[in-house]
Order: structure tokens, then sequence, then C-alpha cells
């Protein structure tokens, strides 16, 4: 074969060789983390993998002239920069708050679990007849600050003569941290029944949606919290227990999932540290109290472009090219790892159903047309809470059913207080439990 072929082979072989060297060094890299749960920020596991690299690099070089013996290095100092940039950090460790809002005050409630949460308040305002019971409302996440919309949504609720309370649950928004082993779908229920306590007004009436809808209907399910309650709204609510987490089923009609444009704005997982933290978050590989990334810069670094099509899911598909902007950059927040602990507690519990039978709170549950929720996370409270009266069917929305589209948050407004009022619905009661079997054969 012509030297002036078998010299760029060589070329060719020697660099897939540095490459697949890298690639190695990494994958050790990443295992270790895995292994060590990201101990020391990463840097025990880049230590480790830089030692390996280095005991392997002199091996090699061995029998080589002097020259020689520094070519198996390169791959180890390229595999040493592209770890090493996992294991520092870019955002702030301790944790930054979003500023307050401009459109309503924050306040600090100390609650008698131990947590310390924001709390907004939106007294009774318009010509409406001021309502006898305050209304709390507990926003998705779970662990995740109330966005724009919900607020501009409050202040319609409060419009129509309601007294509205909102907080943000322990963890996100401008709410304090918990230590991570202190996040449980336990807490969140008990920190519900402390707040409505601190009101200090009587029973309350509480609206919870997504994941707050979770905790709202898991304290129906406990006789102590819910006799705190007057009624509950329980809108678009997520698994309620290991059980119907379990479930994979038919969702509602196509959401906007896939068909929006992607999301503009910085993303952390842009980022190498933050990309491989929360993707080994997401799989199951690293522990919510992993070593790698702490709570406090996690939420620090995360950002509303890095939900993606998570939030274009909240939207049926036909508003997929108007999907509104949900927060600012300065009010967003949200705490993966405390969600993903919340979320795996809920998992982890048993059956909810012959404890949300014994419910007696009058209750009702209101369904989006195109959510992307799995409708027997949903109709599991239908069929198990006796005390939900009323379901409410809300066509042409998305999960996030109060969005500033057209006239939803109208719609949505009607549906609430016409129960909370306890007037005729504006909608048929649907679906009924008997209608539950046909409802998801027929994939409404």
């Amino acid at each position: 074969m012509p030297l002036s072929v078998i010299r760029p082979l060589r070329f060719v072989g020697r660099l897939a060789a540095s490459a697949a060297a890298v690639v190695g060094l990494v994958a050790l890299f990443l295992a270790l983390i895995v292994a060590t749960d990201g101990a020391g920020s990463g840097f025990l596991a880049w230590s480790v993998t830089l030692g390996a690299g280095l005991a392997a690099a002199l091996w090699r070089g061995r029998r080589r002239p002097w020259r020689g013996r520094l070519v198996p290095f390169l791959p180890v100092l390229a595999a040493a920069a592209l770890t090493l940039s996992v294991c520092v950090p870019t955002v702030p460790t301790t944790r930054r708050y979003p500023p307050g809002l401009a459109s309503v005050a924050t306040e600090h409630w100390s609650l008698s679990t131990g947590s310390r949460v924001a709390v907004y308040h939106y007294p009774p305002a318009g010509e409406s007849p001021r309502q006898r019971f305050p209304l709390v409302y507990l926003n998705g996440g779970p662990v995740r600050g109330i966005s724009v919309l919900d607020h501009r949504f409050l202040r319609r609720l409060a419009g129509q003569g309601y007294d509205v309370y909102a907080y943000e649950q322990a963890g996100g928004g401008r709410s304090d941290l918990l230590p991570m082993d202190q996040y449980s779908i336990t807490r969140s229920v008990q920190d519900l029944g402390a707040f409505v306590d601190k009101l200090g007004e009587g029973p309350a009436d509480v609206l919870g949606f997504s994941a707050g809808a979770v905790v709202l209907t898991r304290a129906l399910a406990d006789p102590a919290t819910a006799a705190r309650f007057h009624r509950a709204v329980i809108a678009e609510p997520g698994p309620m227990d290991g059980p119907t987490a379990r479930i994979s089923g038919p969702k509602g009609r196509p959401s906007a999932r896939g068909l929006a444009p992607a999301m503009t704005g910085p993303r952390s997982t842009h980022v190498p540290r933050y990309a491989v933290a929360f993707g080994l978050l997401r799989l199951g590989l690293l522990s919510p109290d992993n070593g790698l990334v702490g709570q406090a810069e996690g939420d620090n670094a995360f950002t509303a472009a890095d939900l993606g099509s998570d939030t274009a899911s909240g939207y049926c598909a036909r508003d997929a090219h108007r999907i509104p902007v949900e927060d600012t950059a300065d009010n967003f927040s949200f705490s993966a790892a405390a969600s993903l602990r919340i979320q795996q507690t809920v998992k982890d519990s048993p059956s909810l159903a012959p404890r949300l039978r014994n419910s007696r709170t009058p209750a009702m549950l209101m369904i989006a047309e195109c959510s992307s929720q799995v409708r027997q996370w949903e109709t599991a409270v239908l069929a198990n809470d006796p005390a939900v009266q009323r379901t409410q069917y809300l066509p042409g929305v998305g999960h996030h059913m109060w969005n500033g589209l057209d006239d939803n948050d109208r719609r949505a407004a009607a549906v609430i207080t016409a129960f909370l009022r306890d007037e005729p619905a504006p909608l048929p009661d649907y679906p009924t439990r008997a209608d539950i079997p046909v409802f998801l054969r027929e994939h409404r």
C-alpha cells in the first residue's frame, strides 16, 4: 500500500483511538457520578477518573520515546476538561429568591409545621357581594412558583367577592427551602391544614390545581384536615396515590405538545453541569438529595425554557402557535429535585381510596378537554370520593384551564364560583360516576 495512503490511515486510526479514550473516560466519570451520588460536587468522581486516565496514559507510554510518551496524555487532558465542566457551578449555590411582584405584596408566614411560605392576598374587590368563606389556592408544580397567569386569575376571583389567599408550597417560589428529606406529600397536606388554621377565619374554600389538586384530594381523605374546609374544587389532578400513579391510559384530546414552537430563552440544560444533573435526576440515577447539585443551586439554575414541551402540553393543539407567556424570567421558579421527591412519596404511598370514600366535604372535579393528564388519574377521584357533587368538563381548554386566551378565564371562574356559591352549574354535570367507563372508552 502506498505510503501516501498508509499515513492518513494511521492518523485516522490514532484519532479514533484518542476519541475512544475520551469517550471511555467520560463514561467512567458518569458511572462514578451515579455510584457516588455526585459526592463533593462531582469532584470525587472527577479525581478518580483523572487518576485512572493518568495511570492508563503512563502504562501506554512506558516503552515509547520521551516525546511519544506525551501523546497518550492528550485524550486524558481533553476528558479532564470536559468532565471538570460538570463539577463547577455557574450560578450561585445559595438560594436566590425571585424579586417581589409589582401587582401584589409578598408576605411570609411561619406555619406550625415549621414551613415558612410566601403568601399572596387578594382582598374582595369589585361590586360583587363579599363571600362568607376565604378562598385558598394551591398551585401546581408541585414545588413551583405561582405563575403570572395564575396571579391574574386570582385577581379575577377576588373581583367576584372572594377573599383570596395563595401560598407557594415549601421550597417553591419565594417560600423557604426545606431539608430535602422533609419534602413529602404528607408534609404538603400538613402545611395546607396549618395554613387554613393560620388564617383564623374558620373553614375555607380550597381550589387545588394539578399537583395542588393532589394535595387537596389527599387532604380530603384526612378527616382532621378536611374539617377545616367548607368546599373543595379539584382541578385537573395528578395521581393521588401509588396505585393510581402506576396507571397508564388514555389522556384528553390532543395537546400542543410537539406542535408548539420551541420555547425561547436560556436553558440550564445547555450547561454541562445541569444537563448531567437534571438528566440523571429525571432518570432516577441521582437522588434528589445528591451531592452534585444542591437544592438551592438547582433552583437557581432551572429556567422556564427547561420545561420545554411540558408547557405546551398544558394547551390544546389548536392553540399551539399562540401559547401565552406563563411567567416572567424574574418570577419563574421550579425545584426539580424537591418536586421529584414529593412525586416519589406519592408513588410510594398505598391506595388512598379506602380513606377517600369517607370524605364528606362537598367537592367538584374540573376536567379539561385537551388534558395532558391520564384520564384515570382524574376519574379515580370521582369514583372514590362520594362527596364529589358535580364534574365540569371544560371544552376548548388544555391542562392550564385559565390561561388568558379567548374567554377561558371567564368560563373557568364561572364554573368555580357557581359551585362555591351552591348555584346551578354553567355546564352539564359530566362525566358522572356512571359515565366513567364510556368516558374512558371514547377518549374524551
